[in-house]
């Protein structure tokens, strides 16, 4: 009898040879451990998840981020103080003209001299263009005034004859020279000339965003 075998026993229950019985590690500690790396990989799919949430309604993605800005800018804007400013030209009442004939046809400044003063146009001096201009102007003609003519009279007065070019010299007077050149020939027609004169005093208002 072995001395493995406690006194008493034998049989079948007898423990023969040097093999010592071999004793299974519990399966309690694999499931704990299994179960761990579960709930790690789920806590991982939630977050993750929760990001992409949080990406697609907090519109930081470029469909979101560009659908954002689209709703911003549709939104209605709340009214300002800040004045506008709103360009009222010069009545044509309120122009002195100088009509100056620049070619060879005579009679035409003062013809387009009563032209326009029909029209409501002050009327200064009419006569032949001085030598500068003289025989020199191959256009319609030219709008000559003071410096600050180019925001007041020229506006209004270029509603009269489309095509003329503009120039400014040192004079400090507020008249307007009209020089009629070579391509003259005539005023634009009146119902023209007073559609422009309207449009200058209703600027057109900025399309606004389709939503």
């Amino acid at each position: 009898m072995s001395m493995l075998t406690p006194p008493g026993m034998g049989g079948k229950y007898r423990i023969t040879g040097n093999t010592y019985p071999r004793m299974r590690r519990p399966r309690r500690r694999r499931r704990i451990v299994v179960a761990g790396l579960s709930a790690v990989v789920a806590l991982g799919l939630a977050g993750w998840g929760t990001l992409q949430l949080v990406d697609v309604f907090g519109g930081d993605g470029e469909t979101g981020g560009a659908a954002t800005a689209a709703a911003d800018r549709c939104k209605p804007r709340k009214a300002t103080t800040t004045a506008t400013t709103v360009y009222a030209p010069l009545k044509p009442a309120q122009i002195t003209v100088n009509v100056y004939n620049a070619t060879p046809r005579a009679g035409l400044a003062k013809a387009t001299a009563d032209e326009l003063k029909k029209r409501g146009f002050a009327i200064g001096k009419v006569g032949n263009a001085p030598v500068a201009y003289d025989k020199k102007v191959p256009g319609p003609g030219v709008l000559l005034g003071a410096a600050n003519s180019d925001k007041a009279a020229f506006p209004v007065l270029g509603t009269q004859l489309k095509g003329a070019a503009r120039k400014t010299d040192t004079r400090q007077t507020a008249d307007v020279d009209l020089i009629i050149g070579t391509a003259f020939k005539a005023l634009a027609p009146p119902q023209d000339a007073t559609a422009a004169l309207t449009a200058l005093s209703q600027p057109k208002k900025p399309t606004p965003e389709k939503c």
